[in-house]
């Protein structure tokens, strides 16, 4: 079952026509990350970085805009687990409004050592993220 947010469109996302300013995407792709890793998985950004002293950066995203949004539109973000590596996770991400797709993306996280350099999984995030891809291939 896919991580649900809604996110609200406001006026610092967008451009001067009152348009999402695609950049502001990004981030709102990197707050459900975020999000769901606190909610899901159990195991919040503040913790990885500064308690632990690892990243979970994006290594990967491709992304495809699909119709416009704009200010005060309350978008459906989803965040589906498409595959679990060694030491990174695929996620599909859509973004709507009703039934209208505004943005599609693939990203690939990796989970990295204080040195900067990739890492296994801790196996806790590895089972979680090992049962959310479960759960999405049951459906």
């Amino acid at each position: 079952m896919s991580y649900q947010r809604d996110i609200r469109i406001e006026f610092n996302h967008c451009d001067p026509a009152g348009i999402v300013f695609f950049p502001r995407y990004f981030e709102m792709i990197n707050s459900m990350v975020e999000n769901f890793f606190r909610d899901r998985l159990a195991h919040p950004f503040e913790r990885i970085t500064m308690e632990e002293g690892h990243g979970v950066p994006t290594v990967r995203l491709e992304t495809d805009f699909r119709a416009p949004s704009y200010l005060g539109d309350l978008v459906r973000f989803t965040l589906e687990v498409a595959a679990v590596g060694r030491s990174s996770a695929d996620f599909r991400h859509q973004a709507h409004l009703g039934n209208e797709l505004r943005l599609e993306a693939r990203q690939r996280i990796v989970w990295i050592s204080a040195e900067g350099r990739a890492a296994p999984w801790p196996e806790g995030i590895r089972t979680r993220l090992q049962q959310e891809l479960e759960k999405e291939n049951a459906t």
